[in-house]
């Protein structure tokens, strides 16, 4: 089943368990220089604003409508991730319950750039893992790499889609929620149960011890991610009861006449915030990572694809000079600053 409370999509699978849900936001941040130079993560800048397309279907194209989902505005050549998360578990220790999540952008796969398809595969992977993975910024280019998810206009021969079908078809984000299939989720809960009680009594016997747009998306610049390998393996995913949404982007001025609703202020450029001295980030993983050639690491980043069809250099592209970098450590948490 999928809902969208507060801003947030929420896939839940309650003949699984009443708490078997995943929740995915999406965050502007900085849309840093596409130079070549690998940048550590961005901030969270707060989260878009997502609305259903059903809400508005007389103000929506007919496509929107026949695809359904939910829309949200962003400025031109504005970045964005995405985050994803879930509720712990009630009596475990930390125990969320686990998703594999397919993203494409124009239906082609943000990890290994092949079109879209339904069902999950694992040569190449083409999905991320939850709780592991827990944000994702861009299209997958491997070597611990992505590039940055920048928004372009559909037509243009910005996005990825056009790049690598020749056609403005889609546009868009598209996903797909799998769910851990519920025998092995069973063996999950009991694990992490039995350790919560055998840590419980430890702890009592311790106690008695010491008493107590359409818009598309196009590869930006060079970001440090690592893509998690999925821990459980192909066969552990449920692919028949996978729950699909269509996002649609369109920009600040259609938001507006669609919705009643001004968008806010354009976003803070890179070199701005980086002369203030705000916090960027490095995150700490100890999963194996993903690193697969995919045809996206081939493709030209934004600033060549601009500078080759206009002649003009991509604006906000200086280098940002010294970085004030966070490590977030091993329970990593992606802030927002303001």
């Amino acid at each position: 089943m999928l809902t969208l409370r507060n801003d947030q999509l929420r896939f839940t699978f309650p003949d699984i368990h009443p708490q078997a849900d995943c929740h995915l936001t999406f965050h502007r941040t900085l849309r840093v220089p596409d130079d070549g130079h690998v940048y550590p993560l961005p901030p969270g800048l707060g989260k878009f604003a997502l609305r259903l397309v059903d809400d508005y279907a007389e103000r929506l194209p007919e496509t929107w409508r026949r695809h359904g989902g939910v829309f949200m505005p962003l400025y031109q050549s504005e970045a964005l991730w995405l985050g994803f998360d879930g509720g712990v578990i009630p009596q475990t220790l930390s125990l969320r319950f686990p998703c594999a999540i397919k993203v494409a952008a124009g239906k082609i796969n943000a990890l290994s750039g092949q079109p879209w398809h339904n069902g999950l595969s694992a040569d190449p992977q083409d999905y991320v893992v939850t709780p592991e993975q827990e944000w994702l910024d861009g299209f997958n280019v491997g070597q611990g790499r992505i590039r940055q998810f920048v928004a372009m206009p559909l037509g243009a021969g910005y996005t990825v889609e056009e790049q690598l079908n020749g056609l403005a078809a889609h546009g868009g984000l598209q996903l797909a929620v799998y769910p851990l299939k519920a025998d092995r989720f069973q063996h999950l809960l009991e694990e992490s149960r039995r350790e919560r009680e055998r840590i419980m009594s430890s702890r009592r016997q311790e106690s008695r011890i010491q008493y107590g747009v359409d818009f598309g998306l196009s590869n930006g610049g060079l970001l440090r991610q690592v893509i998690e390998q999925d821990p459980y393996g192909l066969d552990a995913w449920d692919q028949a009861r996978v729950v699909r949404c269509f996002v649609h982007l369109l920009n600040s001025e259609q938001y507006l006449a669609v919705t009643g609703e001004p968008y806010p202020h354009r976003p803070f450029s890179a070199r701005d915030y980086a002369q203030h001295g705000l916090p960027w980030f490095h995150a700490y993983s100890d999963g194996e990572a993903l690193d697969v050639a995919t045809p996206l690491a081939d493709l030209p980043g934004l600033a060549a694809l601009t500078q080759a069809k206009t002649g003009l250099p991509l604006a906000d592209n200086g280098p940002l000079g010294p970085l004030n970098v966070r490590t977030l450590g091993e329970t990593p948490v992606r802030q927002e600053p303001f």
